[in-house]
């Protein structure tokens, strides 16, 4: 990597170790933080000089997207995603407007893997709040990538709206005649239940990651 700044190698030495330890690509701010870097501007600009002397690959059609080049060969294909906020893992917590699953534009992105996302077009991302899915190996803080589909089989996890309570929550989901039973992976918890008809769901679980710590 001779033709390399001293900043690009740390970034790329950086990109490659988070790779092979998450199997997906850090963020900008994830870089400007790992590598003590001013502003991401900055990380930007040696990013576009390591494309251009062939170590990565950043797709133009979708955004922020880091793809390592090892002799000219591409890595897994990568995607953003929109984090749209917050969902319960616990008790249901209120959503504040309908808008929090619609209005993408001014939402945080993240990279992922395209066979994270099942290959669908249709993810979005939620941060976990609670535990009552850790049965489940889903964890307080960590982020699930949903399918935007109301399509739902008993025994999948998806995020529900309590309509009535104008509340979310991710639990398993099952029809029992008349109502549903929210049902969390907590052995601790008992499950929520509710008419079929007050419940609306807002996507399917496709995949979960926890965020570095750093």
């Amino acid at each position: 990597m001779r033709d390399l700044s001293p900043k690009q190698q740390k970034i790329y030495t950086f990109i490659r170790s988070f790779v092979e330890e998450r199997d997906y690509p850090p963020s900008i701010r994830d870089i400007q933080n790992a590598c003590a870097i001013s502003s991401t501007s900055v990380v930007d600009y040696n990013l576009k000089a390591l494309e251009r002397l062939g170590f990565i690959r950043r797709d133009r059609e979708i955004s922020r997207a880091i793809e390592l080049l090892d002799n000219g060969r591409r890595s897994r294909r990568t995607t953003a995603v929109p984090l749209l906020g917050a969902i319960a893992a616990g008790v249901p917590i209120p959503v504040p407007t309908a808008e929090t699953f619609s209005d993408v534009q001014s939402a945080d992105m993240i990279d992922v893997t395209d066979d994270m996302t099942g290959g669908y077009d249709d993810v979005y991302a939620l941060r976990v709040k609670g535990t009552s899915m850790i049965d489940a190996l889903i964890n307080d803080g960590d982020i699930v990538l949903l399918r935007a589909t109301n399509e739902v089989r008993d025994g999948d996890m998806v995020a529900v709206w309590i309509k009535s309570q104008g509340e979310m929550t991710l639990k398993k989901f099952f029809h029992e005649g008349e109502r549903v039973r929210l049902q969390p992976m907590n052995a601790t918890m008992a499950p929520i239940f509710v008419d079929a008809a007050d419940v609306e769901v807002q996507g399917r679980v496709v995949s979960t990651i926890r965020p570095p710590q750093y």
